[in-house]
Order: C-alpha cells, then sequence, then structure tokens
C-alpha cells in the first residue's frame, strides 16, 4: 500500500514532465495574413455595401480586341471578359482589409500556428449550376489540374502543396512542405474550384467555346464568339445569402460588348450602347467625355480616391537581351523619357511620377535605408548596387519644356563608361562595332504618343528605336516567349506581398515560359529577399523587407518608371445605386445595383430626347 501510495503521489510529476499534445486549431470563418480579420464570425455582410439592395436589371460593360475562350486558366486562347463572375474559390478578399479571407465555398478553415498544412471544410449546400454537389474530389482535382495542365503561373504558385487529401465528407487537408511561407493558407484559399465530371470527357489544355459550368452567381445565357457575352444571375444561386455575398450581384443581367478599337468604344458609351466606364486615359477623361447627353446629366463622370498600392507600370527592359545586360545602359536610356514634358502635354498633367515598384503604400522605400532595413541590406553589400546604401532613388527628371540636353549629357557619359561611342551619328559598341538598335513592342497604338517623343529623344544619343504595334494574340505569344526588346508593362501590387513577387523578379520563373518575370531578373539576393518577404512573421517585418527589395530593384534600373494616379476615374450612365460607403481598397462594383427609379426616369429621358 505504501509503495501504491507512492506511486501515486508520484503520477502529477511524472505526467507534468510529458509535453501536453498541441490542441487542434480550431475551424474559423476566415483567416488575415497577419493578425486577425476585421469581420468577426458573426458578420451579416462586408460594410461597403448595402445589404438590402434591390436585385434586377442589367449592366452594360465593354471590353477591348477579342476573345475566343471560356477557360481562363491555361495559355491557349483569350480569355472573356467577366468570367470570373461563373467561378468560385474556397474563401474570398475583402476590399477594405489588406489581405484577409472569408469562406465562400468552404464555411471554415483550419491551420496550425506554424501554417505547416491548412483545411478546408465545404458548405453542404455548395452547388454547381448543373445541379450536382461541390465535392472535395473537386477541390483536389482543380489543384492537380491546374499544376499539371494550367498556366505556368500555377505549378509556381502551388508548388509548396506536397499533399491534398481527403479528410472527411466535406474536408480537405494540403500540407506544405515550408513552414516559413505564412501565405499560403491563404493562397490555397484563393484555389478556384472547378466541376470534375464536367472536365471529364474535355481536354482542359484547348481553348472552350461552350457555357462553362460553375458554381458562382452568374452563368453564360449567349454569346457572340469575339464580340459579345450575356451573363445572367442564377436565380437559386446556392450562396446568395452567405455574408461574403449579400448585397452583391444585383443585376438579372451582366453583359460585355467587345470593340476593336478604344475611340470606337468611347463614343459607344456616349451614345448609351453601355453603362459604365473606368478611363485609364488621360487625355479621355479630360476632353473625351463632354457630349449632350453628358451636358443633360444623363451620364456622369467622378472621381474616387484610394489606398491601393498603385505598383509599377514603365518601359520594361528583357534582360535576356544581351544590349541590355549592362545596369548603365539601362539607367543612360532612362535619361531619355521627359516625363515631366509628357506630363504636361499628353497627360494634362494628371499623373505623379512613379518611384517606387509599391507606389502609393508603406510598402515603398524612401529616403535613405536605417535600421532594421539597413541591417537586411547591409548583409548583400557588395552584391547589390553601392547607390542603394547612397542614394535615395528618383528617376530623372526636366523643367517641362522640351530640352533634354542636359539629361542626354548624363545618359551620353554612361553609354560611354559601358563601351559605347558615336561613329557617324550612330552609337556602336567600342569591341563589336555593333550600331545600339532595338525594338518597343505595343499592343495598343494608343500607347505610341507616350512611344515616339521617347523614340526621338534616344535618336539624339545615336540610338535606333522601331516601334511594333501587334494584335493580342501575337503579342501574348511574344511576352509568353520573352521574344522582346522593349515593352511597356507593369506589375500590380497588393498590400500584402507574397508568393506572387517570385512569379515577378524569381530566377526560377524568368526561365519559364509565361511567367511575369518579364525583365528576366536573374539574381539569388533578390531571390533571398523575396523569401524574407514571404516568411515575414509580422506586418512590421513585411514591410521592413518589402522596402528592402523595393531598393534593389530600383537601383537594378530593371524599368524605365512612368507614372501613377491615385483615383479611380469613372464615368456611368444614371441607372445605378451604390452603397454610401466605398471600399478602401477596391471600387465595389460588385456591389451596385440597378435602382427601377433611375433606370425608369432615364429611359424616360432618353425617349423624350429621340421625339425631340
Amino acid at each position: 500500500m505504501r509503495l501504491l501510495a507512492a506511486l501515486v503521489a508520484l503520477l502529477p510529476l511524472v505526467l507534468g514532465s510529458i509535453p501536453a499534445r498541441a490542441q487542434a486549431p480550431k475551424p474559423a470563418h476566415g483567416i488575415a495574413m497577419h493578425g486577425t480579420p476585421k469581420y468577426g464570425p458573426d458578420f451579416k455582410h462586408f460594410d461597403y455595401v448595402n445589404p438590402n439592395a434591390p436585385k434586377g436589371g442589367e449592366m452594360r460593360l465593354s471590353a477591348l480586341r477579342t476573345f475566343n475562350s471560356f477557360n481562363p486558366y491555361t495559355l491557349k486562347g483569350d480569355p472573356v471578359a467577366g468570367i470570373n463572375r461563373v467561378f468560385e474559390s474556397l474563401m474570398i478578399g475583402s476590399e477594405d482589409e489588406a489581405f484577409s479571407e472569408y469562406g465562400l465555398l468552404a464555411e471554415s478553415i483550419q491551420t496550425p500556428e506554424d501554417r505547416s498544412w491548412v483545411a478546408f471544410t465545404l458548405r453542404k449546400e455548395a452547388r454547381w449550376h448543373d445541379g450536382k454537389p461541390v465535392t472535395v474530389e473537386d477541390v483536389i482535382w482543380s489543384l492537380t489540374t491546374l499544376r499539371t495542365k494550367g498556366q505556368p503561373f500555377y505549378r509556381f504558385y502551388y508548388r509548396d502543396v506536397v499533399k491534398a487529401e481527403k479528410t472527411g465528407p466535406r474536408s480537405v487537408k494540403f500540407t506544405f512542405k515550408d513552414t516559413t511561407n505564412r501565405e499560403l493558407p491563404l493562397i490555397l484559399g484563393q484555389l478556384p474550384v472547378l466541376p470534375k465530371h464536367y472536365w471529364a470527357n474535355r481536354d482542359f489544355e484547348k481553348t472552350l467555346l461552350e457555357a462553362p459550368v460553375g458554381s458562382g452567381p452568374y452563368r453564360i445565357k449567349s454569346f457572340e464568339a469575339g464580340r459579345s457575352v450575356t451573363y445572367e444571375r442564377v436565380k437559386d444561386y446556392w450562396g446568395a445569402n452567405l455574408p461574403v455575398n449579400k448585397g452583391k450581384n444585383n443585376p438579372d443581367i451582366i453583359r460585355y460588348d467587345y470593340y476593336r478599337d478604344a475611340t470606337v468604344a468611347l463614343e459607344a458609351f456616349k451614345s448609351g450602347d453601355y453603362d459604365f466606364r473606368l478611363e485609364n486615359t488621360s487625355r479621355v477623361w479630360a476632353t473625351g467625355y463632354d457630349s449632350p447627353s453628358f451636358r443633360r446629366g444623363l451620364y456622369k463622370t467622378e472621381e474616387i480616391r484610394h489606398e491601393n498600392s498603385t505598383g509599377m507600370q514603365g518601359f520594361v527592359f528583357n534582360t535576356r537581351k544581351e544590349l541590355f545586360k549592362d545596369p548603365r545602359v539601362r539607367q543612360a536610356l532612362s535619361f531619355g523619357f521627359d516625363f515631366e514634358w509628357t506630363n504636361k502635354n499628353l497627360f494634362y498633367s494628371q499623373y505623379s511620377r512613379t518611384s517606387s515598384f509599391f507606389s502609393n503604400s508603406e510598402l515603398a522605400s524612401s529616403g535613405l535605408p536605417t535600421g532594421k532595413e539597413l541591417e537586411i541590406l547591409n548583409k548583400y553589400k557588395g552584391r547589390i548596387p553601392d547607390d542603394v546604401f547612397a542614394k535615395s532613388f528618383q528617376p530623372p527628371t526636366t523643367d517641362g519644356t522640351g530640352r533634354l540636353r542636359p539629361n542626354l549629357r548624363q545618359g551620353r557619359k554612361l553609354l560611354q563608361e559601358a563601351g559605347w561611342f558615336i561613329k557617324d551619328f550612330k552609337l556602336v559598341n567600342a569591341k563589336t562595332g555593333k550600331h545600339f538598335a532595338f525594338e518597343i513592342l505595343l499592343i495598343s497604338p494608343a500607347f505610341e504618343r507616350v512611344v515616339l517623343p521617347f523614340k526621338r529623344n534616344l535618336k539624339r544619343l545615336g540610338i535606333d528605336v522601331s516601334v511594333r504595334t501587334v494584335d493580342t494574340a501575337q503579342y501574348r505569344k511574344r511576352t509568353d516567349d520573352y521574344d522582346f526588346d522593349m515593352l511597356v508593362s507593369g506589375w500590380g501590387q497588393s498590400l500584402s506581398p507574397g508568393n506572387e513577387q517570385q512569379s515577378y523578379w524569381g530566377s526560377a520563373a524568368g526561365k519559364r515560359t509565361g511567367s511575369r518575370n518579364l525583365t528576366g531578373i536573374n539574381s539569388p539576393v533578390i531571390d533571398e529577399m523575396i523569401e524574407a518577404i514571404i516568411a515575414a512573421p509580422d506586418r512590421g517585418a513585411l514591410v521592413t523587407a518589402t522596402r528592402a527589395l523595393d531598393r534593389v530593384l530600383l537601383w537594378g534600373h530593371y524599368v524605365i518608371p512612368h507614372w501613377h494616379i491615385r483615383i479611380f476615374r469613372i464615368a456611368f450612365w444614371d441607372k445605378f445605386g451604390r452603397a454610401k460607403i466605398t471600399p478602401k481598397y477596391g471600387l465595389g462594383l460588385d456591389g451596385w445595383w440597378v435602382d427601377p427609379v433611375k433606370a425608369q426616369a432615364l429611359a424616360g429621358k432618353l425617349t423624350s430626347a429621340k421625339i425631340n
């Protein structure tokens, strides 16, 4: 008995020395990249929608050029506008948070503290348009198919998923090989879920020109290949009353008409052929919307401030080309672009010059690096440009008069340092004797007015530039294969950068067909800096790591920065209602509705105008 008593007394001490088994993470309604989501488990709707918005009516939109596929997930074909309304993902983000997601097809998410895996439980009511339930098998098939047959982007994006398994009738678990990437659970939340049964007898890698089966709030009602597509709201849509959908997806009909020419598209809008435009051309915004209908108030224009990162747009160098391998050459050409003259004479002074890959956000670098940011950069001293430590990056500036001689002198000096000199009014290479000439590839003739003055300025440096504008299919083929010298392009940025940075700047991506690493960056340092962003444990560390990367990209002179604007410029016929709150990081167009009173009044005014 004494021995038994002693053992009983010892038992708590023994048990106390054994590590407690880690508790399984609880299912949650949402997840934030850092911290906790803004909206709690009992939220009814997003703040920027009207939950009582009426359903009905038609919203008519426009798109440029053409389409030939309803499958947006492969490299083949030009996908149709608006197809995202047909398909859904496991979770969906809000437009008033930096990076949070809430359940859509999934009713809950589970992930441990180290985010080494993530599990989703599907909603039992989730249905495809043909009435079949959305299953775990659909989810796993979608991941496998996108990684093996989808755009190369997906193979890269989901490469850290080492296992996808069914863990219950409606539960799926993804296990990751990398436990430092805290973004992976959110990335899997963005997974487009496609119907396995629909694709059983179809080739996923081919273009698709029949209405696909999806699970979203809209389905394709009709289309005319390359010219128009009409979506109809699914009347018995399974997710209509979810908090993430309440107050959204209001029009009964959403139609896109295609136009080959931007000028024709503008005139069509002013004639009332479609209802809404998001304007991205300053000249059109300044002068293009005046008409009798505008003066009568039939359609309106409005500027809406936003807090999005405006990212980077610019003249993009293809550093795979021998001509552009020397950063001094790339920097020299930046002195040939006169932003101040361009902004004044072409853009009605509407834009600000871009000096960061993360412009208009706290992620943008400025001044000289200090503190923890400097600590990061010091690790790479001697392997990154010395200017990173000595100068605050600013693109070349002018007085806006078009007199560019001082800038061109600086450009010529850099070219001489790089081994280029003038011979018979031509810039030639001292070693090879080859003339400096290259092509700028464009997809729209509208940009020629910007490129041609740049071409003239470079001509004064002895450089011959040809400008070529091609159609959509040819442009996509050439960019996918990196068959260009320079082009005009850009990279949008979220307020929570992560995995996508590998696709933008990563060495592996630059060797893959169809990636967003258009510049051909191949740098172990940049690869490491991207990994630091992905592994950032909190918001402060993310901001610091992103600013450090920003400096290295800027001083690499991979692009000649263009400009940005901090507002949405919209034009719309006066038939819509919208919530009082506009989200900080979006336009909230999915929450607009056709106002029956306004629509009737507008129809009456249009009838009156025709009679008169």
